[in-house]
């Protein structure tokens, strides 16, 4: 099963949590962001990955899959 758009856009937002520390985190601001990413952080949230439905912060689950997520991007960016 390939990744959806849907799929797509919830892992370009995880890699944009910073994953070196659990007490920063990230706003998705509703009327600057495209829906997509909108979308994506209320889909995130309703997984509990993250804290807010707009952002916040990781949670456990969420630390997890950015972790994973930065290490599939590693290994699809390497030659």
């Amino acid at each position: 099963m390939p990744f959806s758009p849907v799929h797509l856009a919830e892992l370009n937002l995880l890699l944009q949590f910073p994953s070196t520390s659990t007490q920063e985190g990230i706003k998705v601001h509703a009327s600057q962001a495209a829906p997509e990413t909108v979308r994506a952080a209320a889909s995130l949230f309703s997984k509990g990955l993250i804290s807010q439905e707009d952002g916040g912060y990781l949670t456990p689950m969420g630390c997890e899959a950015v972790e994973l997520t930065q290490k599939l991007q590693t290994m699809l960016a390497s030659d």
